[in-house]
């Protein structure tokens, strides 16, 4: 390094640590103002800490879950698995309580050194359960005593965090004596399964990028404003400085080593606020989304540039902050008239940023690689960015035309004429996440009909489906009849679901099948329509619009007239050593059409009632019950549940949906909601720190003008009208900016605007925090007016 570059190097050292000497020493003043932008700074480095926790926080639950996957014993295509003393047999029993989802085990040991699923220290018995903490405080909870009276049974363990997705995740394993191969159960030897999780689709991929991009802009904004909290009076002795002979350069330095003072004591309590509530993280969960303190765990690269970048932009901040600001040893002129602020370049900002969206992909559909996506970054970040910048020439071209009026709106249109870059920048954070939420809803409407299909579901007819595998006829017979007598059901009809196989099987091929129903006429009529049925009848089934590649057609396994098999003698599907049956088809079946079930399908294949075909002879048999409730009986749906848990434990229950959505949509849409709670929440606090400063900087005002007679209620509602004007002008360019970026985000994704008028809520919501900000200000703005304000120092 040269002698001179040595010299710059020691001349920044030495007047950053003066400036920060300032900010450590400058009285009750001065600590004031360093305590309200560490606050300021403090909140915004814990939450994107927070979000650089979420890549871990995803990764360490995907790891739990996998680690749960059962591994089969034996060969996929083998005989079964024989019993050893570490195999368990396992069967599925998840169920549903209200709205709540419940995942749960039946488990059975072969032997005396079992494998434990993770977290379980020991096998529960037969009626015993192993619950999670979660479920163990609903059960014992007044509002889960008709859970608990379906899982009755004696809680012995509780699960460990090893084996819980997330801390309020509900879950059991419960024993049993009776579960075999045979009769619903898999034998497994061992958890942890590798399972390949289907990709994002890339429409998926893009919306995540964006609220990204949406959430983490108001908080750098945010962190941003912070560190100009206390600008106009640093600028005031900045001037005793140069009075005293430091140089222009020299001053700036001492400033920044003032605002870099602030921004590190915010660091500093940004990360002890995010240690503090990560402590906690396992007693919060919002929109059914939780985590371990383990989990929160920012990436280090991520967490190493937070730490960074803070005091950078504390510096750079306010190096470019005092570009306007002429520092003279007699005083300081802050944006004088004789300089407007430029137009071309805040308009250049978001056209660059559109031009980059535009360009970030060729192909027409939806971006997939990386540097697509880091350009759409990219581009939506210079668009939001660029209306943060015009909002202040917006305001002050605005303002400066503005005269006449009521008192409280005079002193408030000539306090914006004096100093609307800082009133703009105090609501920016807002104007920004309003932006955001509009093009995000905009692009939420636009894709939505991709993930979200109506299932042509019947409600009227059934409102939930109960499951069984491996049936019987008596058992499947309990069912409809236990069904049937439980309080709230309205209607049931119960079938019993099988396959029927061909007599030969081709050469290394699968033996073709098609699909069995048996059930009474009333039941068959439910799913065909058919006008004559007797027992004894036997139906062949076709769809009404028949689907190209459809598995199991008939044609080609069985004639009418022809055989075919009740089970296949080649799987474990044949009920162990028993004789396989050959079945008739019999001649005068009739052909008939396929009927929608009230879930919304079609069930082609062979229909017979209970008198023309053996049930307990199938080798692979289910029964399907469809169940009409009465929802004005309360729990109605819960007491089914019950009923179906008394019976058998592994009996699913699910509620038949008139409409289905995507998994991965529903999850992308509930973090937005999560991240949108948090994002609003720290705009709120944002505006609250900014609001308190501006207020304290103008405390000697306020008492002045009320000592001359202004009554406090006049400078109240100036106040309310000082926040307002910015609010709506950027409230304006925000719903532009907003629905720009959203028709732009749908063109990437190539899907047209299905919804303009998204604006509305969210502007809505926007006002909503400016009032309560204002409502929050007004105690402190009554004391800040009482004639202490006049003393000086």
């Amino acid at each position: 390094m040269s002698a001179r570059g040595r010299t710059a190097v020691r001349d920044w050292a030495r007047d950053l640590a003066l400036g920060l000497r300032f900010g450590a020493t400058g009285g009750r003043e001065g600590w004031t103002r360093t305590v309200l932008t560490a606050l300021g700074v403090g909140v915004g480095v814990a939450t994107l800490l927070f979000a650089a926790s979420v890549p871990r926080m995803v990764e360490n639950q995907d790891n739990r879950e996998e680690s749960r996957y059962w591994i089969a014993a034996g060969e996929a295509e083998g005989p079964p698995a024989k019993p050893t003393d570490s195999t368990v047999v396992l069967a599925t029993a998840n169920t549903e309580y209200r709205d709540e989802h419940i995942t749960g085990e039946v488990m059975r040991a072969d032997g005396a050194d079992p494998v434990l699923p993770p977290g379980v220290q020991s096998m529960p018995g037969p009626g015993e359960m192993v619950v999670s903490p979660a479920l163990a405080e609903l059960l014992r909870s007044t509002d889960g005593k008709a859970l608990a009276d379906r899982l009755d049974h004696r809680i012995v363990g509780t699960i460990g965090d090893r084996g819980l997705v997330e801390p309020k995740e509900l879950r059991y394993y419960l024993g049993s004596s009776t579960l075999t191969v045979d009769n619903g159960g898999s034998r497994v030897k061992g958890y942890g399964m590798y399972a390949a999780i289907a990709g994002l689709n890339p429409v998926l991929v893009v919306l995540m990028v964006f609220i990204c991009v949406v959430l983490l802009a108001p908080v750098a904004i945010f962190v941003a404003t912070a560190v100009r909290i206390g600008g106009e009076r640093r600028d005031r002795r900045l001037a005793a400085l140069r009075l005293v002979g430091a140089d222009i350069r020299m001053t700036r330095r001492i400033a920044a080593g003032e605002a870099l003072f602030g921004a590190l004591l915010g660091l500093a309590v940004g990360i002890g606020v995010f240690a503090v509530v990560r402590a906690f993280a396992a007693s919060f969960s919002l929109f059914g989304m939780g985590a371990f303190p383990s989990d929160v765990v920012p990436l280090p690269a991520l967490g190493a540039l937070v730490v960074v970048a803070v005091p950078a932009a504390a510096v750079g901040v306010t190096l470019f902050a005092l570009r306007t600001v002429t520092i003279e040893p007699l005083g300081v002129v802050r944006h004088t008239g004789d300089k407007p602020r430029r137009l071309w370049w805040r308009l250049l900002l978001p056209v660059a940023g559109l031009a980059l969206l535009l360009a970030s992909q060729d192909s027409g559909g939806p971006a997939e690689t990386d540097g697509e996506l880091y350009a759409i970054a990219g581009g939506a970040v210079l668009v939001l960015v660029g209306l943060t910048t015009l909002l202040p020439w917006l305001v002050e071209a605005l303002v400066k035309r503005f005269a006449g009026g009521p008192v409280p709106w005079q002193l408030a249109v000539r306090r914006l004429q004096l100093s609307g870059g800082t009133a703009a920048r105090a609501v920016s954070g807002v104007m920004v996440a309003v932006a955001g939420a509009i093009a995000l809803q905009m692009l939420f409407a636009g894709v939505e009909d991709d993930f979200k299909q109506g299932t042509g579901a019947d409600l009227v007819r059934a409102q939930l489906t109960v499951e069984a595998e491996h049936t019987t006829a008596a058992h499947t017979e309990r069912m409809v009849a236990d069904l049937r007598g439980t309080e709230g059901v309205s209607a049931v009809n119960g079938t019993v679901k099988g396959f029927v196989y061909s007599t030969e099987a081709p050469v290394d091929t699968s033996r073709e099948s098609v699909p069995l129903t048996v059930g009474t006429c009333a039941d068959l009529r439910e799913l065909a329509v058919i006008t004559s049925c007797a027992d004894g009848d036997t139906f062949e089934v076709r769809l009404t619009e028949p689907k190209q590649g459809t598995a199991g057609t008939i044609d080609g396994v069985v004639a009418k007239g022809g055989q075919v098999l009740l089970a296949d003698p080649d799987s474990d599907d044949g009920r162990g050593e028993r004789p396989v049956q050959r079945w008739t088809l019999p001649a005068d079946t009739q052909t008939v059409a396929a009927r929608r079930d009230p879930a919304g399908n079609e069930n082609a294949g062979i229909y017979a009632t209970p008198g023309a075909v053996d049930v307990d002879a199938l080798g692979r048999a289910g029964a399907r019950v469809l169940v009409q409730v009465d929802d004005s009986v309360t729990d109605a749906r819960e007491n089914v549940r019950a009923t179906a848990a008394r019976i058998d434990p592994t009996i699913a229950v699910a509620t038949i949906q008139a409409v289905e959505t995507d998994s991965q949509y529903a999850d992308v849409r509930a973090g937005l909601l999560v991240g949108s709670v948090v994002t609003m929440l720290l705009i709120a606090a944002s505006m609250l720190v900014a609001q308190i400063e501006q207020l304290r900087e103008r405390r000697r005002l306020l008492s002045v003008l009320v000592a001359f007679g202004t009554r406090r209620s006049t400078i109240a509602w100036s106040v309310l009208w000082q926040t307002a004007v910015p609010v709506a002008l950027g409230t304006v360019l925000a719903v532009g900016g907003g629905l720009v970026l959203g028709a732009t985000m749908l063109r990437l994704v190539g899907r047209e605007v299905a919804q303009w008028w998204v604006f509305l809520p969210v502007a809505g919501a926007g006002a909503g925090v400016v009032l309560l900000v204002t409502a929050l200000s007004t105690p402190p703005l009554y004391r800040m007016m009482r004639p202490e304000g006049l003393r000086t120092e």
